[in-house]
């Protein structure tokens, strides 16, 4: 049974969303939903939010829930989880990355992924299969495509793979398409080592941090997943989310 620690990275700094970890949501911040959601997770041993700002910190702390702070210099969520984990008194096997800005990110996808943290997987995360044109062309959507074992061979803005002399309406029928659901794993060596890689080539391109780990040789381990979540990113999308909440 491997030891894994899930952590939050809340960054209060947003050029287009400030404060966003904050924000109400039905009556609870979207931080503290995050949190209470990956707190039901079964394979879990720990749950922290690891934040760069004291209001944060001190919202944590007022309703139950672990947090440490770190480094506001921090360039990615990647960084910030290592560094929250070398803050931890105990030693784990695995750090689950949850993206701070799902609220209602399910139990059940974070448990996925744990199970297929053996000791050998070195990075993991989830997929889920496209079945809109608008969303195949979509630069803001990454897609990934993986071998028949799982292993991750190339994430992109673009539409992967492109599929030759067929209208494009009639790309998702193909089944070939996947969307990269950001939630990692990593083995808590690998974590270490991929904070000290140098930016890469083809990461600039896509602005794509996950480019830097393959280019360097980590194997990536996707998982395909049925569920999706609610992601905040603009404050449009807050509106959304609470009127998911009052119709759910």
């Amino acid at each position: 049974m491997q030891s894994i620690l899930a952590i939050i990275p809340a960054r209060y700094a947003s050029s287009r969303f400030p404060g966003k970890p904050l924000a109400d949501i039905g009556g609870k911040s979207m931080i503290q939903r995050v949190y209470e959601q990956a707190a039901k997770a079964s394979h879990l041993n720990k749950v922290v939010v690891a934040t760069d700002n004291l209001l944060i910190y001190d919202h944590v702390k007022a309703f139950g829930g672990a947090v440490v702070m770190t480094n506001e210099e921090h360039a990615s969520g990647t960084d910030r989880c290592y560094e929250a984990l070398t803050q931890q008194p105990k030693k784990f096997d695995y750090v689950i990355n949850v993206q701070g800005d799902e609220p209602f990110i399910q139990p059940e996808q974070i448990d996925l992924l744990a199970q297929a943290l053996d000791g050998k997987t070195e990075i993991a995360t989830l997929a889920k299969q496209i079945t809109s044109s608008d969303t195949i062309f979509n630069p803001n959507i990454v897609k990934v495509v993986f071998s028949k074992e799982g292993k991750a061979l190339y994430f992109s803005r673009s539409p992967i793979p492109h599929v030759r002399n067929r209208p494009e309406d009639e790309w998702p029928a193909g089944g070939n398409f996947f969307k990269h659901i950001g939630m990692y794993a990593y083995r808590c060596d690998v974590l270490e080592k991929i904070t000290r890689l140098p930016v890469s080539t083809l990461e600039i391109a896509e602005a794509l941090e996950q480019l830097r780990w393959l280019e360097n040789g980590y194997n990536v381990k996707v998982i395909e997943t049925q569920l999706e979540t609610i992601g905040i990113d603009v404050p449009d999308d807050l509106e959304k989310a609470r009127r998911y909440i009052k119709s759910s």
